[in-house]
């Protein structure tokens, strides 16, 4: 038996050292990471330079906390275009009630779905082309949002000091029933692992990261790259129009907005598995060889250890010492011990203020095997359905 364990953790060290140095070389940025951006009032000279485009598709039960964020938002805000796709909800009524009391914000409904499109980039495309020509910058955002005061004057202030011509934020996330809890975080980690920490500098246009929550673009670059139509196929479209940007030679970042948004994504466990799950992959904006690569090295890292340290713990108590099992046993024993470090890391990154059972947060580690299931999962499906539409398999 004592054999067979060590050649077992011979198969771990191959499988699992290069990815541990990858992990390692990503997680080192977290020191020299951009700090969480903060909120800031907006000047004069920032007066209507910004255009928000809002998709909703059903989304009244959800909407009204996103319309009243961007509501706050001061004068930098030329107007608020909330493109509906036909919602049966009472979604579009939310919105004339808006704009009954703010006349920045405007309801347009979208052109039937066109074949080849996917809906939430086609009503972001119909967006841009409506919004006014005065405006600087496109400020996609959606309405799972909720934007706090000064999210737009830090983002356009910091874009264009810094010369970004494309800037994308990680929110805030609201978690509630325990199930969310143990899982949405061992999701994330995935997202952590193969980029590295949020505001950590990116590694080439391949591997830009970004979130269609919050999505600031120049005017000058959607025009140039045909608006949206290059993420139209797209079930990951913020992803894959950020690095389409960044090989065409624009400056995209991934930035810390925590202080600025807060987001309430799904409800409950089941349609966090379901919803979430399978867009994380990033499949269409990568190619087969880079799922692959990135299917290997979370298994290798967030996965296996919870195979791995049971396995190799049994093979030191028959009595078998060698080599091999000691240091795969080492090696495990410390990718588990910096993943609940890491739960202790990405804490600010969440809201549990109104969490009923906020210890399922730090058994969220337990999760991570069923984290990589979900993304394997994902990585061998096309999506059929997306918020309610339905799409033919290519």
């Amino acid at each position: 038996m004592g054999m067979g364990i060590s050649a077992i953790a011979l198969l771990f060290l191959v499988l699992q050292l290069p990815a541990v140095m990858v992990l390692l070389s990503r997680l080192l940025q977290g020191p020299r990471r951009r700090p969480p951006l903060q909120p800031r009032r907006a000047t004069p000279d920032q007066m209507g330079l910004v255009s928000v485009v809002i998709p909703t598709l059903n989304e009244a039960a959800r909407l009204r906390p996103c319309l009243e964020g961007i509501g706050r938002q001061t004068y930098e805000v030329r107007e608020v275009l909330v493109v509906d796709s036909r919602s049966q909800d009472g979604t579009p009524d939310l919105v004339t009630r808006a704009s009954q009391s703010d006349p920045r914000f405007r309801l347009m409904t979208d052109d039937p779905l066109p074949s080849g499109w996917v809906g939430r980039p086609w009503a972001l495309h119909n967006g841009y082309l409506h919004t006014s020509a005065k405006s600087d910058w496109i400020l996609g955002i959606d309405a799972d949002t909720q934007p706090q005061p000064g999210l737009v004057p830090a983002l356009i202030t910091a874009a264009a000091a810094e010369g970004f011509d494309l800037v994308s934020l990680s929110p805030r996330f609201m978690l509630k029933t325990v199930g969310e809890l143990w899982l949405q975080p061992a999701l994330l980690m995935t997202l952590i692992y193969r980029f590295g920490p949020t505001g950590a500098q990116g590694s080439g246009a391949e591997r830009v990261m970004a979130n269609g929550q919050c999505f600031l673009c120049r005017r000058s670059l959607l025009d140039r790259l045909g608006g949206y139509t290059a993420a139209r196929q797209s079930f990951c479209d913020d992803v894959t129009l950020a690095r389409y940007a960044a090989a065409h030679g624009a400056r995209v970042g991934f930035w810390d907005g925590s202080a600025l948004l807060k987001v309430r994504m799904y409800e409950g466990l089941q349609e966090t598995w379901r919803e979430w799950g399978r867009s994380l992959d990033l499949k269409d904006a990568s190619s087969k060889g880079q799922v692959a690569g990135d299917l290997w090295f979370l298994t290798s890292t967030q996965a296996l250890p919870w195979l791995a340290v049971p396995l190799l713990t049994l093979g030191l108590l028959t009595g078998a010492m060698p080599w091999p099992i000691q240091l795969a046993l080492g090696v495990n024993l410390s990718l588990l011990a910096v993943r609940f470090a890491l739960q202790w890391a990405i804490l600010p990154s969440y809201d549990l203020s109104q969490a009923r059972s906020s210890w399922a947060f730090w058994l969220s580690p337990l999760a991570d095997p069923l984290a990589v299931v979900r993304i394997w999962l994902s990585s061998l499906r096309v999506p059929t359905q997306w918020r309610g539409r339905q799409y033919q398999v290519p």
